[in-house]
Parts: C-alpha cells; structure tokens; sequence
C-alpha cells in the first residue's frame, strides 16, 4: 500500500490559499464546498495517502474564522430524495450534516431552502429545524436563471431572497448532494452583502479535476468516471489559456457557465476579481502529489471499479448504457481493461468450480484468497474468514468460529427474527469472530489482521446485499460486483 500523496501538505497549502483568497476579495469569502466532506473515499482511493477526512481537518484549522451554511433544495424534501450512498433522506442528511460539523467543533449558522414555492413538506421541514433552534431562510425560484442576469440581479430576483446573516470571515456553502443551489446562494448572498456594503466574494473549493495535471491524466479520467452518469467532461479552460497562456483544466459545466457567472459578479460588485474558471476554484491537490506513478496506478484501478459500479447500477435499474460506454471509453484512454483487475478471474473461477456464488480478496502480499456459498455462510463472510487465515498462517480446516456460536445465530434470524436465509453476512460473522476471539487464540490473531485489509480489492460474482456491501466499505476493502444477483426475484433488498 504504498503513498502517492502528502495530507498535510495538501491541508496546509489549501488553508493558506483560502486565506489568501479572504484577503484579496475583501475580508469575506463565500466558498462553495462540492463534493463530501466527510468521507471523500474517491479521492482517498485515487490519490492514496489523502485522507477521506481531509477537507474538514483543514476547516478545523480555521474553526474560529469559519461558519457552515447548509442549502437544500425545496423539491428534494418534497420528493424525499435519497442519498444513495447512506440509504437517507436529503433533509435527514441535514439533521446528520449539522451533527457531524458540530462533533468536529464547527459553527453551523444557518439552513437554506432553496427553491422555496410553499411546498407544505419544505415549510414543516423549516419548523422543524427552528424548534431545534436553527435559522432558516428562504430562497426562491428566478425565471431565466441562470442566464437572465440582469433579472436575477435584480429586486425581483436575488432582491427576494432572505438575507442570510452571517457573521465569520469564511462562509462555507455546502448540501446534502448535488443540484441543491450551493452557488445561487452564494451569489445571492453577494448581492445582498453590497447592499449592505459588505465587501464579499466568492471562491469555489475543489478537488478534481485536478487543473495543473494533464488532460488525460489517469486521476482526471478517473473523475470523468465516477460522475459518467452526469455526463461531465475534463477540458481545457479556454478562458484561462487565452488569458495567461497557460493550460488548464476543468470541467465542460464549469467552463460553459463561466460567461453568465462573471456578468453577475460584474453586475453586482462593478468588476470581476477572475479572468477564468480556473480562477475561481481553489485546488492545491496537484502540489500534494508526491508519487505520480502511485497515483496513476490508483486512479487506473478505480476506473476500473467505477465500470462495474455502472453496470451494477444499470442491472438494479439506476444507471444507464451510455455510462458504461463512457467509461469503457475511459478505460481505453487509460489503457486498462477488467483483465487488469487480477479479483475478478479469481472470483469467477471460484464460482465456475463451485457452482455458486464467490469472493475473491486480494491480500496486501499479493495472494488472492476466495469464499464461496456454504450453508452456515454467505460468500462475502467465508472470504473474510480466509483472509484472516491466510494472513496468520492458520491451517484451512481449522475453524475459527465453532459451530456452537453460528447455530444459535442462525437460530435466531429464523425461528424468531422470521428471516428465511440462515447464512450468516459479514457483519454477522464478524461479531462471531470477535465473540469467538474470547475463546480461542486463532480466532483472535484473525480478527486482528482484518484492520490489514484495508485498501485491498475484492470482486463478487454477485451483487451483495447492502449490509454486506457497507460492512466491506467499513473495513476499508474497495469491492466491485459483477451485474448479476444471487436468485431470480424481483425485489431485493
């Protein structure tokens, strides 16, 4: 598992340049955050030593000068839309956003309604957050955003809007999820702060594409990979190489709003602080990169994830072909394909000479270890009980957890929790591992090799089930399926 990235160096390069950019535009900078904030488990796999927690380990240092301003959007709390990574709803993700910056020491000001038409469900969403003792604002629809500038910057269009008070030099703009108007509010707020003659100004925080890496650099196909669904394209800033000569990157929405954006910056403060879409971004991850080699690596075998993903995706009925043709595309670019990925040919031979489904693992020495479908266990549970084998030179035949302790689990899940499948998922089996650890000094040095796991690959022959899947995101392994399910039902859980 070797390093291709420098975390501190990345915090401590981005915390300055925003405190840079503070003091350039006026003393108050707006910055809209994209992306996770606390678990950025793309970037940690593409870019290995950056941790998933970096961006609120930089706010963290500058606690005291920064406040958190949460935008949903009106339309998502009526439709309850879905976090599809946490199985949450946008507004619960709210509630959860607001306790995770505060467990960290952050100031949460304030939660936007964006898009705000009276929607019953977004009002009694409002009530609720005030009885918790939260502010709320309101933001409205503005016909012809974003392109009618001079009725957005206007009495009847951002004019409308609530003013959202705010009081720290640094106003990080965040959402549940994408679409949930971060900018507009950013914007609005510019527009208001002059009113009251505030200097402000907004910046946008980023991660990828990275712009001072080459178009085609695995790390920036890799981020064409995981957003094929949104149909975003890496390119070059046109306005930046005209302006500087200098070649950048960034991403097709970013530089087709670029116009319409500046006209607005132009129209509230008189003049625009950027000259490109480059400008506006604040991205010191390219200086942190202190492996190439291990980040190309990285980001090819995430591309390579990012495949099967998309496929999973289509077969549960959420995706589409033109993301997998995308990102097969991508692959090419790349240079790699799924041969490249040595779990998947070790997990279907497994199921070919089993006849039933298989996991394959791939252990940080190399060796590739599988599991197949037993009655006591499910593929993804017997895989991790090899693993731990594998690593403490444990015998195959030996039993780490007796059958005295997976029974009465069993037990339990049918006779009184009415479930119909006895086998037991990795979460199970995990907790009977460390039950089984109590009693036996093999099943103890197993469970402790597990930590080892993180960072390695895994493939199933089928789609897990979601507590098997999130048990793997857990323990830090990065799996991928191939498109099939285990039965032929119609409804999975």
């Amino acid at each position: 598992m070797k390093t291709g990235f420098d975390n501190q160096l990345y915090i401590q390069r981005q915390s300055e340049e925003i405190r840079k950019r503070i003091a350039k535009l006026g003393g108050k900078l707006y910055l809209e955050f994209g992306g996770k904030l606390f678990d950025d488990y793309h970037a940690s796999r593409v870019l290995p030593g950056f941790a998933p927690d970096s961006k609120i380990q930089m706010l963290k240092s500058m606690a005291d000068k920064a406040e958190i301003v949460i935008a949903i959007h009106a339309g998502d709390i009526v439709k309850n839309k879905i976090r599809g990574d946490l199985g949450i709803t946008y507004d619960q993700d709210v509630l959860r956003l607001i306790d995770a910056f505060r467990g960290f020491g952050l100031y949460v000001s304030s939660v936007v309604i964006t898009r705000y038409e009276g929607q019953p469900s977004a009002e009694a969403f409002q009530q609720k957050l005030e009885k918790l003792g939260l502010r709320v604002y309101r933001h409205y629809p503005i016909a012809g955003y974003p392109y009618n500038v001079s009725d957005i910057i206007s009495e009847e269009g951002f004019g409308r809007n609530e003013y959202v008070q705010t009081q720290r030099p640094l106003v990080v703009v965040t959402a549940p999820g994408p679409d949930s108007g971060k900018l507009a509010v950013c914007l609005s707020q510019l527009y208001h702060e002059n009113l009251h003659g505030v200097n402000a100004g907004y910046a946008k925080f980023e991660t990828f594409p990275i712009w001072n890496l080459p178009l085609k650099h695995p790390v920036n196909l890799a981020y064409e990979a995981a957003t094929a669904d949104l149909n975003d394209v890496n390119m070059i800033d046109p306005y930046h190489l005209e302006r500087y000569g200098v070649t950048t990157v960034n991403y097709n929405r970013d530089v087709e709003a670029f116009p319409v954006l500046n006209a607005m910056f132009e129209r509230i403060n008189g003049s625009s602080p950027y000259h490109s879409p480059t400008d506006m971004g604040v991205n010191m991850a390219g200086y942190a990169i202190v492996d190439d080699e291990v980040c190309r690596k990285a980001s090819k075998d995430e591309i390579i994830r990012r495949y099967y993903a998309a496929k999973c995706d289509l077969r549960k009925g959420n995706g589409t072909e033109q993301a997998i043709e995308k990102i097969e595309l991508l692959m090419k670019q790349a240079g790699v394909g799924v041969a490249d990925r040595p779990v998947v040919a070790a997990a279907l031979a497994r199921e070919a000479e089993t006849e039933r489904p298989a996991v394959a693992i791939q252990l940080p020495d190399g060796r590739i270890v599988t599991g197949r479908t037993s009655d006591l266990l499910g593929p993804s549970a017997a895989v991790l009980l090899n693993a731990g084998k594998t690593m403490c030179n444990i015998p195959k035949e030996d039993k780490l957890i007796p059958r005295s302790v997976i029974e009465p689990v069993q037990n339990l899940k049918t006779d009184i929790l009415g479930n119909r499948n006895p086998r037991l998922h990795s979460d199970e089996v995990l907790v009977a591992l460390a039950i089984s650890a109590a009693l036996s000094g093999e099943a103890e040095r197993a469970c402790e090799k597990l930590k080892e796991l993180r960072g390695c690959e895994a493939h199933s022959t089928v789609i897990l089930p979601p507590v098997d899947a999130d048990t793997y995101r857990k323990l830090g392994i990065h799996l991928t399926c191939e498109p099939n399910y285990q039965t032929k039902k119609l409804f999975h859980k």
